[in-house]
């Protein structure tokens, strides 16, 4: 089953799909476990670029990667059950009709449906649309699609499954995908559509140059913006989830803030509501810049917010929530002053002890910046 998945879904090392995919210094993901392993054998270089690492390489949880692999799993088990998938036309027909312009929209609709559950399990049938010229094909239908939700579905679903591959990533941005997806963000026919555009947006984003283009699109962080404020359930996760994905690339940083990204994620965290643990991972993003740290500054109760995750969230929560407030305390006296009021001292040194070891990392943290800062 495994050799069904995309590539990029396989550790480097294992070849095997990954499950805690984490990314090394030097660029590259690797399964936890394996690259674990190598590090633990002694070695300190790139098992793919052989070059040096530090004494005590950090590795990066790639949590978009992560999601696209749940998701894609998830599918693609309900897929096995569902015996219509042996009852195709041959991809050379779909395609046919997908690119024609004397095709009909049903017939159109069709060859987009049956083409999306084909390309999820056939990396050469990816290839061979990108190759055939289709991109655009289903790209236009995107456009075309604004007035029909199911039209609109199987387009973005097709679309999603081509962005699986690295090269389509980039071959897609090329064809104008950003803009097509950014309008679906802003006026989808579906909130399960709106949701599917961003996922798309993270997909995109695993390539790094794409990122910086995402970025620099009009609207393209401002939209995602705007789902968090007025989305609901799994558009408010996928936005923050694509938002997140983006941020990664330090000049998105700053445009999301611009784009008045923090007191709507404060708000998000702040509540019990759909996309909270999410909401606090790009929190955690956008105060490694200034602006971010400035604008959280400015949240009334934004310390009291944190507090509230770190001592009810769940376990990526705390760790996010710990970096985000020592980041703050790192920089700010007067934060500092409102942790030490909320108790967050004696909070931390009770984490100190847990289990997950991050949390113990970050918590130990938070308290030498605490004990410095008096």
């Amino acid at each position: 089953m495994a050799a069904e998945f995309p590539d990029d879904f396989k550790c480097p090392i294992s070849l095997e799909l990954m499950s805690d995919p984490v990314i090394l210094s030097s660029g590259h993901t690797f399964d936890r476990s394996s690259i674990q392993r190598w590090l633990d054998a002694g070695h300190r270089t790139c098992p793919i670029t052989k070059l040096p690492l530090p004494d005590h390489p950090y590795l990066i949880p790639n949590h978009a990667l992560r999601r696209l692999i749940s998701n894609y799993a998830h599918i693609s088990k309900l897929h096995l059950h569902d015996p219509s998938h042996h009852h195709h036309p041959p991809p050379e027909t779909l395609i046919s009709t997908l690119t024609s312009r004397s095709s009909t929209p049903d017939s159109k609709l069709d060859s987009l449906s049956r083409l999306a559950k084909l390309t999820k399990f056939d990396p050469s049938l990816r290839r061979q649309l990108a190759e055939s010229g289709a991109l655009s094909a289903v790209l236009n239908c995107l456009a075309t699609a604004a007035d029909s939700p199911p039209f609109q579905e199987k387009a973005l679903s097709l679309l999603l499954n081509l962005s699986l591959d690295d090269d389509n990533k980039v071959g897609l941005v090329a064809e104008g995908a950003i803009g097509r997806v950014v309008g679906v963000l802003r006026a989808g026919s579906s909130p399960d559509c709106r949701a599917i555009g961003c996922t798309v947006l993270t997909s995109l984003a695993v390539v790094e140059v794409n990122k910086a283009t995402i970025g620099a699109y009009p609207d393209a962080i401002r939209s995602l913006v705007n789902l968090l404020d007025c989305g609901r359930g799994r558009e408010v996760k996928e936005a923050a989830t694509a938002l997140y994905a983006v941020c990664s690339f330090p000049d998105n940083r700053r445009r999301a803030v611009e784009c008045g990204a923090v007191p709507i994620l404060a708000r998000l965290v702040g509540g019990a509501g759909a996309g909270l643990e999410r909401a606090v991972e790009v929190l955690s993003s956008l105060v490694k810049c200034r602006e971010g740290r400035v604008e959280m500054g400015r949240v009334f109760g934004f310390v009291g917010v944190l507090v509230k995750v770190i001592n009810f969230g769940g376990e990526k929560g705390i760790q996010c929530a710990l970096f985000t407030l020592n980041a703050l305390c790192s920089c700010s006296e007067e934060v500092c002053d409102e942790a030490q009021r909320q108790g967050v001292m004696e909070i931390c040194v009770g984490l100190m002890e847990d289990e997950n070891e991050k949390i113990r990392r970050n918590a130990s943290s938070l308290v030498q910046t605490l004990s410095g800062s008096h």
